[in-house]
């Protein structure tokens, strides 16, 4: 390792006397602090490694394989654009490419720091030279282009490629704020201060920054869902915008310069404009309707929450980079009016709405659920009116019953999840009785999940499950089951494919137990104790504290066996959908745990559904695709995005740029956020249903099924 030590060192003082020398211009390279692994981080390293041996779903042994993955995750987390290195740098780290399992094994991190040492003095040197590259305006008019995916582009082989990759990014940069509405010397204005923000967080790092993000390129090799947080990611996680405090009702954290959407809460603002959703950039914010937007890239979180939360009913607009959007492309504009969040928002709602087919007018009950939720600590105090999804939803049927209605939709579109327990009690309301779903554990272990109410179903109508690309976990399991157990007819998008279970764990134990023994092994070899003892008095007096590890623990598998993991729940009948199995969804994650299959468990279908209807729907469905205006509109929108999302090469022509986007201006899948609670009368339903083809077309074909019940 001391080798490799001065080989970095020399490699770093190659590039200064090179002629690429790292000095910032006001501030020497010596101002800055020279990051090195801290005592803990070993600890909480070989902690990690034992949870993840243990209990982690995917057994993978620590070799070469991950070595690679955990080499290609790092470099491409510190330079994604390839806007940095150079191919001949890249060449001279690969030959530490299968060493890395090693170090982790000896508690070595010394690669990860010098590698990030070397990131930082070049990206220094590349933000130096933002005032010069905006001295002058860039011409707009010339017929260039830049790509935009970095996966289709190779390191630049000399100074003069990086430094034009370089002057084209910024160029892009530079058009999109133009597009805006911006003059030119607002443009300068704006970058400036947004990569000097950024200069100045780059020497605001320190060592947990880049442990964190190391470790994280090492989980990341087992699944998507694991990673590791640090102590001030750990808190930073937990902040709630809207659950205690008013706002837009989402949890951020923080990746590098950039702030990150954690989760939406279900029920609040951003939920509602379905424009927000998990892993999305935050980077503007602007209050009011007319407000200016400020560049928040390179802000701390607790600033950037502060700007976005505020009171009930103002209105905060922010500039949201789309998690699958490179981080050149053109930010999305969305508007959300602030809001409290309660338990009652996060509920399941009702309506009726009637439809007519032909000479018949079907009148049909639509359930909208936005998560599966459960009041846990009303529960645990022994209230006997406490909140849940199975108990919201009961309630719902019987009143729509008692309204007549002839079918119900149950519309999980935007659904993420939530207790496993709800989606299995909740399909209890439909089913007479059996399994729901299986689990099967770290340890290889199968659990299968049942409803075991053996009373009279709540409901044993028609009934149809609409999902989108967004429904996954326990949306997935209860559409799933629906569909094996022949109860219902599944419509809309294929869902997510989320069929992982995680857990967060702290490491503060884990290491104390670690601690403990070694302390142990070590006094019977008659070794030196003192530093391990001053570690665990420094954990146990709160001096020092640890992160946490999100780990995946188990995986769903349907009652026939199958999982839901990267191919989700298919609909029955599936709508026009912009998404590519490819962009979005489990599937196209990178390191995604497999689909495969176990023994079905015992279960005795409904019959409810036969495919003598499913066939009957579909021709009515692809009749509806070529006669509905509304419907045959929005495929016909759909198919032309996704030709447009195929091409990465943007232009960086004003002229050609401004066109495309007045184009998207028009497409009416750009739409600004939606109220979902606004009360629509039965005049209105005609609209209503005009702006939402999916609930249109899944409400057709729920008055079909009602037509002529089946069984």
């Amino acid at each position: 390792m001391v080798k490799r030590l001065v080989a970095l060192t020399c490699l770093s003082i190659f590039f200064v006397l090179s002629g690429t020398s790292f000095v910032f211009a006001q501030r020497g390279a010596d101002t800055l602090e020279v990051l090195r692994p801290l005592p803990e981080h070993e600890n909480s390293l070989f902690a990690m490694l034992n949870l993840l041996n243990q209990y982690h779903y995917r057994k993978l042994p620590v070799n070469d394989s991950i070595s690679a993955v955990i080499f290609d995750n790092y470099v491409s987390a510190l330079d994604p654009n390839k806007i940095y290195f150079l191919k001949s740098e890249i060449d001279y780290f690969s030959k530490y490419r299968l060493q890395l399992d090693n170090d982790l094994q000896t508690g070595n991190l010394d690669f990860a720091y010098q590698i990030f040492g070397l990131y930082r003095e070049k990206s220094l040197k590349r933000l130096q030279s933002v005032a010069d590259e905006l001295e002058e305006e860039y011409d707009f008019s010339k017929e260039e282009s830049y790509e935009t995916d970095a996966d289709k582009i190779e390191w630049a082989t000399n100074y003069e490629q990086l430094n034009d990759r370089w002057r084209k990014l910024l160029k892009n940069q530079a058009l999109n704020l133009k597009l805006s509405g911006k003059d030119w010397g607002g443009i300068i204005d704006l970058l400036s201060k947004r990569y000097a923000r950024v200069a100045k967080a780059i020497y605001q790092y320190k060592s947990e920054d880049v442990f964190q993000l190391y470790m994280n390129s090492f989980t990341r090799a087992f699944d998507p869902h694991t990673s590791y947080f640090s102590p001030i990611a750990k808190e930073n996680f937990q902040i709630e915008m809207s659950l205690s405090l008013e706002g837009i009702g989402a949890r951020l954290t923080q990746q590098l310069d950039y702030t990150m959407v954690a989760s939406i809460v279900p029920g609040g603002p951003a939920f509602k404009s379905k424009r927000l959703k998990e892993d999305d950039r935050i980077v503007g914010v602007a209050q009011g309707k007319n407000g200016d937007f400020e560049d928040v890239i390179g802000w701390r979180l607790d600033d950037v929450v502060q700007k976005i939360r505020g009171p009930k009913g103002s209105v905060v607009r922010l500039l949201v980079l789309a998690s699958e959007k490179e981080v050149t492309d053109l930010p999305d504009t969305l508007m959300i009016v602030r809001d409290k969040i309660k338990l009652e928002e996060q509920s399941a709602k009702a309506e009726v709405i009637p439809i007519t087919e032909g000479n018949q007018t079907f009148r049909l009950g639509v359930i909208n659920l936005p998560s599966f939720y459960i009041d846990f600590e009303a529960r645990s105090k022994g209230q006997k009116d406490y909140r849940s999804t199975t108990r919201d939803v009961s309630k719902l049927i019987d009143d729509l019953k008692k309204q007549e209605v002839d079918g119900i939709l149950m519309d999980l579109r935007y659904n993420g999840g939530g207790s496993l327990q709800e989606a299995i009690d909740l399909t209890g309301l439909f089913i007479p009785q059996g399994p729901v779903v299986q689990v099967r554990n770290y340890d290889q272990s199968v659990d299968k999940l049942a409803d075991d109410d053996k009373a009279t179903v709540a409901y044993d109508g028609p009934l149809a499950v609409l999902v989108n690309r967004y429904s996954a976990s326990a949306s997935e399991i209860f559409s799933g089951a629906i569909q094996d157990y022949k109860r219902g007819v599944i419509v809309g998008e294929n869902s997510f494919g989320k069929g992982t279970v995680q857990n967060l764990i702290d490491l503060g134990r884990p290491v104390m137990n670690y601690l403990n023994r070694m302390i142990a092994y070590r006094k019977q070899a008659d070794q030196d104790v003192d530093d391990l003892v001053v570690m665990r008095d420094q954990l146990r007096s709160g001096e020092i504290t640890l992160g946490q590890v999100k780990m995946t623990l188990a995986k769903f598998y349907r009652v026939t066996g199958s999982s839901t993991q990267k191919i989700g729940v298919a609909p029955d009948i599936g709508f026009p959908t912009p998404f590519d199995a490819k962009d979005f969804g489990e599937s196209s994650r990178e390191n995604s745990l497999p689909w495969d299959e176990i023994t079905s468990a015992s279960f005795t279908q409904t019959n409810e559904v036969s495919e003598e209807l499913i066939d009957r729907l579909y021709k009515l469905y692809e009749h509806h695709l070529n006669t509905d205006s509304d419907l045959r509109k929005l495929a016909q929108d759909i198919e032309k995005m996704k030709e447009e999302d195929t091409n990465s090469m943007v232009s960086l022509n004003y002229n050609v740029r401004q066109e495309e986007r007045d184009q998207q201006d028009e497409d009416p899948l750009a739409t600004t956020i939606e109220d979902t609670e606004i009360p629509f009368t039965d005049e209105e339903n005609e609209e209503k249903l005009s702006e939402d083809p999916y609930l249109k077309e899944a409400l057709r074909l729920l008055a079909e099924m009602s037509r002529t019940k089946v069984g």
